[in-house]
């Protein structure tokens, strides 16, 4: 069974107000872009990358490429909404089992991609998810809380990178009527297929905002120092 992972970096990450692609920036001096396709091309069942990029951005991708990975990496030009670059990822993978992974969330470990893969190749789709925990409730136009608590049994919190038979996915996307889904998951629930879950990781946060980016900076400490293997830009 061949794995294609697929690593979608075309957003615009406007909640981090940075003046470039969120992907990037810089976390522990090494760009996260380079951290995330690194921990795919370290992943032994991983025979295949594609990287998913902005229009006008695939030169600055190709150049974040970790020492050894490019002649793994395929670097396709992404769409306007998440369906499109997902789709346009899908289509060129080679893989019987596609993942795919969000470019920035760049802490995703080897276990959780290995989970992922078993899920997928068992049940034709799988999202790695944790519990919510806090509190949940709703709040009226105005702002204030309206009364109602929202029952946390059986809401979880959905991670990527999410796995798929090949097939499936690229027929799921493909006749998405939305194509703003939330996650490529929708996608396949949307056409009435299951999607089994697994246990996520609440490390494998995806930084969305400068408070994110600190989060992230203060568990990549607490791991092995990762930029004497890749070294600095510039």
């Amino acid at each position: 069974m061949q794995v294609s992972a697929i690593i979608v970096a075309a957003g615009r990450g406007v909640r981090m107000g940075a003046a470039e692609n969120k992907v990037f920036l810089l976390l522990g001096g090494t760009p996260i872009l380079t951290r995330t396709i690194a921990a795919f091309a370290e992943a032994p069942r991983v025979s295949e990358i594609v990287v998913v990029a902005r229009e006008g951005e695939e030169e600055k991708v190709a150049s974040l490429l970790p020492p050894g990975a490019a002649g793994r990496v395929r670097i396709v030009q992404g769409g306007a909404e998440r369906r499109d670059s997902s789709l346009a990822g899908v289509r060129v993978a080679t893989g019987d089992v596609v993942l795919i992974h969000d470019g920035a969330r760049p802490l995703v470990s080897a276990g959780l991609i290995d989970r992922v893969i078993d899920g997928a190749a068992a049940h034709g789709a799988c999202v790695p998810v944790f519990g919510a925990v806090d509190t949940v409730r709703r709040v009226d136009g105005a702002g204030y809380l309206l009364p109602a608590a929202i029952e946390r049994a059986g809401l979880v919190n959905i991670q990527t990178p999410q796995g798929f038979r090949a097939d499936l996915i690229r027929r799921c996307l493909a006749g998405a009527v939305d194509p703003a889904l939330p996650d490529d998951a929708a996608a396949v629930l949307a056409a009435g297929f299951p999607v089994v879950t697994v246990a996520g990781e609440r490390a494998n946060l995806k930084v969305t905002t400068t408070a994110d980016l600190a989060l992230a900076e203060a568990l990549l400490a607490s791991r092995e120092p990762l930029v004497a293997r890749f070294g600095k830009p510039g």
